[in-house]
Formats: structure tokens, sequence, C-alpha cells
């Protein structure tokens, strides 16, 4: 079951509450969920912390992220940003996904993200960065 109170740290405003909404929406169906067989790099992490666990697989044609999709489980909020994160950077270059930071995460998440929490909601960012370490 989810704890929808464990998603956002504090009093949410009538917009952050929609991002909630959103991230519990993506938790519950993820997107782009799977395995790519023919991958171009993969790439596993774990948060030893919560034992939170993704696993990336990217497709990379020109330089460009052609395909992703990831395995793994965990908290709405690491789910959620992977989730958020595969939709964002399908047809980004990787020079670009390469500079996204962990503003650019949080901000995709749309809610206030606490110290204990910070780990989880930038594991998908950090997972695809190293991915992106294999390609040549």
């Amino acid at each position: 079951m989810i704890d929808k109170y464990q998603v956002g740290e504090g009093m949410l405003t009538e917009e952050q509450e929609i991002y909630r909404e959103n991230i519990l929406d993506h938790y519950k169906h993820p997107h782009n969920f799977g395995a790519i067989k023919e991958c171009t790099a993969h790439h596993r992490e774990l948060n030893p912390l919560c034992g939170d666990e993704l696993e990336v697989f990217l497709v990379i044609r020109e330089g460009v992220v052609y395909d992703v999709m990831f395995t793994g489980k965990g908290c709405a909020i690491s789910q959620a940003s992977m989730s958020m994160l595969t939709d964002k950077i399908k047809q980004m270059s990787i020079f670009d996904v390469k500079k996204m930071t962990k503003d650019d995460a949080i901000e995709m998440l749309g809610i206030p993200v606490g110290v204990a929490r910070m780990k989880c909601a930038l594991l998908g960012l950090k997972t695809v960065q190293k991915c992106l370490e294999e390609v040549k």
C-alpha cells in the first residue's frame, strides 16, 4: 500500500498536490518499464540506505537517446522519478543528459524533497548518468 503522505515534505500547495498525484500515478503505472535486450548500455544502481534499486537500459543512436527502459523496485519517489526521467530523456542528446543536475531532477518531481528522500529522488539520474559512462 502506498502512503501518499510520504510523497512530499510538509504542507503542499495546490499545484504541488497535483504533482504528488502525478508521482503516485507514475509509481503505480511507470512509463518505459521493462528491459531492452539489444541495448547499447545498461547499468544497475542500489540505494543501500533504503534498498531501492534501478536498472536502466539505453539504446543510443548517433549520440541521441533513441530508447530507454528501466526495471527496479523501491519507494514511490525513486520509481516515479525514474519513470519521469525516461520520458524526459528520450530523443535528448547524450551530451545534454550528462549535463542534467540534481536541480533538474527535483524540478521534474515538482514537490519539495527533504534530505531523507533526496537519494531516492536522484537514484534515477545517477543510474542514467553512470550508464552513459559506458557509451563510447
